[in-house]
């Protein structure tokens, strides 16, 4: 489906930098407290919102291209499940959003 959003643009009330790529597509939507997520058919991650709380994805876009089957957040973190069990992290990095220090972990073999 599509995405509208409306409200107060640090928020995620604002989605126009993205907006081409919520037009369709989009299966499920996942919100931290000032952010978003939305998960396409193709297994794509689409952010916007205040990028201290997972707005902004850019330094782990190249992962989030296609293959991830679920998203989760907290207040102001993001993680993702790919397809081979893969777990991907955005968001505040004191909360979840980094995980390089156990990504070696979550490299694979994650089921849920």
């Amino acid at each position: 489906g599509e995405v509208v959003t409306w409200g107060f643009y640090g928020f995620g009330g604002d989605s126009s930098a993205v907006a081409d790529r919520l037009a369709a597509g989009v299966t499920s939507i996942v919100p931290t407290d000032m952010a978003f997520a939305a998960l396409k058919e193709a297994g794509e991650v689409v952010t916007w919102g205040f990028y201290g709380f997972g707005g902004d994805s850019s330094a782990v876009a190249d992962r989030l291209a296609a293959g991830v089957t679920s998203i989760v957040g907290n207040r102001v973190a993001f993680a993702a499940l790919k397809e081979a069990g893969e777990v991907v992290t955005w968001g505040s990095a004191h909360s979840g959003g980094d995980s390089n220090s156990v990504q070696h972990r979550f490299a694979a073999g994650v089921l849920s």
